[in-house]
């Protein structure tokens, strides 16, 4: 859900100036106290209002966030501050500027912002990978995940289940064109065999579809529950949101008692493997029950088993759904490239079923999967960065307590790096025309995943399953607009950008 759009905020208009007034006085007392103070010379931005910043201008708007990320860009350069009630927001969008913060500062610029602590429940206090500070517990969490969770052994572990959860899928899809006149819904069906396949890795058990279900709704319970609100940015306003973190408590109790049951199932399949003979021989939770964490004694709790797992499956689930629905609505629009992909596909297996080990001899597969990356990352913010330490960027500062946004678009749409970057080219790399190293490596033209010590670990493990799941979408349907209009490529953000009206799509079966 975009929060910073008249509809999210307008209700509470009322609300900020009724208390405006009462605050206002105090804090400028407290502000002109500063005068004695050294001055920072943060980047240039909008100017705002005493105590709401550039809230009020953002959610005024009407516009999606990231529209005004991008034409805050266009007047103000490529790092621009934003002040958002008590939060100051700096923003860089330019691939210099990203180098220099995450590869030549990289230590410094590696950790996350602070929050207000009632907004940390769902993390166990950010003991996870993607929210933990800079320090022992994001090293030990990260380094087990990496290593012990999504190397590339452990990934084959689970081949059997990605060819089971691409089965799946096409019955599915099958099965709903029939009922539909060869119409089908592809964000949904993407994402029930991702999630498919996260739920059989982290738990070491495959579950019928009941279950997967079952689960599934209690993790967009979660996601809706972490949705901003206002008091997170004006924390004056906590004591009128008390309903709203009610609401957050019961949705994690209820994650609690989801997922802590499967977490003791999995348990008593390591101590009497005998008891369930269908379960793999390895899960992501098998290595976390005994973690041993820096700077600390104990292993993690079960709260924190439930966050970390929860974050293994959120982390995968969107994203990976997302890609997939932008890629079917590219090779609408686009009939010639989803004919080259069918065709190199045909070449490659014949009437064998794609299969993951088969994806690294399609060039073409490969460059339509590292164009739809560039053009559509799953989110076109990263994960917010902090600095450890005060810092500069660009000449400017960079104290500890803002949040440092890197707003993608920028990098990947820049017309200094890339020839046409508004058009969809899988020829670009197919062809060898221009390339770009995902990880930021050897150059950051494209990071759809982040880059330096925050990048995300399961980058491998993504592109496999977007591989994967295109290739046999591709080889068993022929797809087309069930209107034979053009695609709409409208953006809207929820958890993941989105198509603002989600992909029908009409198929036909190959075979």
């Amino acid at each position: 859900m975009d929060f910073f759009s008249t509809s999210s905020l307008s209700p509470y208009y009322h609300l900020i100036f009724t208390i405006l007034a009462f605050v206002i006085s105090s804090l400028i007392y407290l502000l002109t106290k500063k005068n004695n103070s050294k001055k920072l010379r943060l980047p240039p931005g909008p100017p705002g209002w005493p105590v709401v910043g550039n809230l009020l201008q953002v959610a005024r708007s009407g516009k999606p966030f990231f529209q005004i990320m991008r034409e805050l860009r266009q007047k103000y350069g490529p790092i621009f501050t934003l002040r958002m009630g008590t939060r100051t927001m700096i923003i860089i969008s330019n691939a210099d500027l990203v180098h220099e913060a995450l590869v030549q500062k990289g230590q410094v610029f590696a950790s996350r912002p602070r929050e207000n602590p009632t907004r940390t429940v769902f993390s166990c206090d950010k003991f996870t990978v993607n929210a933990a500070v800079y320090g022992p517990v994001w090293r030990s969490l990260r380094k087990n995940m990496v290593q012990n969770g999504l190397s590339s052994i452990k990934l084959k572990e689970f081949r059997a289940v990605r060819k089971s959860a691409m089965d799946k899928m096409i019955e599915k899809i099958r099965a709903e064109a029939d009922a539909n006149d060869g119409v089908v819904w592809v964000l949904k069906n993407a994402r029930f065999a991702v999630f498919c396949i996260l739920l059989a890795m982290c738990f070491g058990v495959e579950m019928d579809e009941k279950t997967i279900e079952m689960i599934d709704q209690m993790m967009k319970s979660v996601l809706i529950a972490l949705d901003p609100r206002l008091d997170d940015y004006l924390p004056i306003l906590s004591p009128f949101f008390s309903k709203q973190r009610k609401r957050a408590m019961d949705v994690r109790k209820q994650q609690i008692e989801t997922i802590v049951p499967f977490i003791e199932k999995r348990k008593k399949i390591l101590e009497s493997p005998e008891i369930d003979e269908t379960a793999a021989s390895f899960s992501y939770l098998d290595t976390l029950f005994d973690l041993k964490i820096e700077g600390r004694n104990s292993a993690p709790t079960k709260p924190e088993l439930v966050t970390l797992c929860s974050e293994f499956l959120n982390g995968g689930t969107d994203t990976t759904a997302t890609a997939i629905e932008w890629a079917i609505g590219r090779i609408i629009e686009n009939p010639s490239i989803q004919s080259r992909l069918y065709e190199e596909i045909k070449n490659t297996v014949g009437e064998n079923k794609v299969d993951e080990k088969d994806i690294e001899k399609m060039p073409y597969l490969n460059a339509v999967i590292k164009e739809l990356l560039r053009k559509h990352p799953p989110t076109y913010m990263s994960l917010t960065h902090a600095v450890t330490e005060p810092a500069k960027l660009g000449g400017y500062d960079i104290p500890t307590d803002v949040n440092v946004e890197i707003f993608l678009p920028g990098i990947s749409d820049d017309p200094n790096l890339w020839s046409e970057p508004e058009k969809f080219d899988p020829d670009r790399f197919f062809l060898g025309k221009e390339d770009a190293d995902m990880t930021g490596i050897s150059g950051v033209k494209m990071i759809p995943f982040g880059m330096g010590r925050r990048i995300c670990p399961g980058l491998n493990m993504a592109t496999v399953h977007v591989s994967l799941m295109l290739a046999r979408l591709i080889q068993e349907f022929e797809w087309s607009d069930p209107e034979n209009t053009r695609v709409d490529f409208t953006e809207k953000l929820e958890f993941t950008v989105v198509m603002k009206n989600t992909l029908r799509a009409k198929i036909k079966p190959r075979m």
